[in-house]
């Protein structure tokens, strides 16, 4: 028998077991000053690319202030206490009817946080006669909420149609003997690849089938679609999107989410779901701030105009230089490259202490061996100056990892 703690000593984890050369630098880096696309990192200035504030929002003055000014007048005690035993107010009421009419659905639960919130709805929504299908390179938060799924779920091959049908025909036998019902979980914009869901394909599926559809368009949320209302938005088929989840996190700059659906479904979550129903309310703070986000989201579409034009100046830029950066079709632009992990952390340590560029490195187990990815995300804040530097820098880092320079053990820091 072994000591709980000696067993964690021997296996740290496959990110875990590189902390050690890591920490403070590859992960757990420390970027400091006000949000933005410059920022402070070990001293020195860099450009920054890895930051999900995708409209800007993070230091608008009028957040600022609206941020400010409601932490002074409430303080982030208030409201004390779970929403449904003390802790609702008619600020969180508001912002919930602001958000459904944003994504133009019936009603809206607010949630304290995006990751927690996707993994107790689906615990809520399913029972263990249910079947949960869901796209294989779902994010962690999805796979985490399938994991306490205590019925069958069945996997279909990402963004692929065919498979999802395939599985869809697994899943309604199942379903059938069992006297249960089907879910079929995706996201708007998958946040690795950049890559939109398929949403209006599987919509398409229910003329077949019978299934709910439960999409995360935490990425797509202010991004995508006419008015920033997302990915269904975008791709026209927002009505068949039967739950809608939405986060904080990303364009809102800020920290929570929302799920939005018909309204009995809301209500059923607003009293069935253990990770609201347990928790605290969303600070005040937190939600008049959010009520200032949304205000600006509506009134200034120039936001996310700006984004998609440094999306578009990037994304063709990187393309027309030979980079490789998949099929995206969002802001999300991942460029692939060929290497080791000793040659990514060189050539990272390459971009931020000799071209003083701050980008996110994904390299193994999150991707496979001997791919390297670095994912770039664009904001509303950049100028077409940080785009034309930042394709000038890559071509060169690029150039050094094919001619085999990063295999070296240390780069020299100029």
């Amino acid at each position: 028998m072994k000591d709980l703690f000696e067993k964690i000593q021997e296996n740290r984890g496959p990110i875990g077991q590189h902390a050690k050369e890591s920490h403070g630098y590859f992960t757990f880096p420390k970027l400091e000053g006000d949000i933005a696309p410059r920022m402070m990192f070990r001293g020195k200035m860099r450009l920054n690319w890895s930051l999900n504030n995708y409209l800007g929002l993070a230091n608008h003055p009028e957040v600022r202030k609206a941020d400010a000014d409601a932490g002074a007048k409430y303080g982030f005690a208030q409201p004390m206490g779970a929403r449904m035993m003390s802790g609702n107010s008619d600020q969180h009421e508001q912002l919930e009817r602001e958000l459904s009419a944003f994504v133009s659905k019936e009603s809206t639960i607010l949630c304290n946080f995006g990751y927690q919130a996707m993994v107790s709805a689906i615990d809520c929504l399913v029972d263990r006669r249910d079947v949960i299908v869901y796209d294989a390179e779902s994010h962690a938060c999805i796979l985490d909420g399938v994991r306490l799924h205590m019925g069958k779920r069945y996997v279909f091959k990402h963004n692929d149609i065919e498979d999802c049908e395939k599985q869809l025909q697994r899943a309604t036998k199942l379903a059938k003997e069992q006297n249960g019902s089907i879910l079929v979980i995706t996201e708007g914009v998958f946040g690795m690849s950049g890559r939109q869901g398929r949403l209006k394909e599987i919509v398409d599926l229910k003329k077949k089938y019978k299934f709910r559809l439960f999409v995360d368009d935490a990425h797509g949320i202010g991004t995508m679609g006419a008015t920033g209302g997302g990915t269904g938005q975008e791709q026209g088929c927002q009505d068949g999107i039967d739950i809608y989840f939405g986060t904080f996190a990303k364009s809102f700059a800020l920290i929570g989410g929302f799920i939005s659906s018909e309204e009995h479904i809301v209500e059923y979550l607003r009293y069935n779901m253990r990770s609201q129903i347990f928790a605290k309310a969303l600070p005040l703070p937190l939600v008049v701030g959010a009520l200032k986000r949304i205000e600006l989201m509506r009134n200034h579409p120039e936001y996310k105009d700006k984004l998609w034009e440094i999306t578009r100046a990037l994304q063709n830029g990187l393309r027309t230089a030979g980079f490789e950066i998949g099929k995206t079709n969002s802001p999300v632009t991942p460029i692939f490259m060929s290497g080791s992990i000793p040659e990514a952390t060189n050539m990272i340590l390459d971009l931020r202490e000799n071209f003083n560029i701050f980008c996110s490195m994904v390299v193994y187990p999150v991707v496979p061996k001997g791919v390297i990815i670095l994912r770039i995300i664009p904001t509303a804040v950049h100028t077409m100056e940080d785009v034309n530097y930042t394709i000038d820098s890559f071509s060169k880092i690029v150039g050094k990892l094919k001619s085999g320079q990063y295999m070296s053990e240390k780069i020299a820091v100029f």
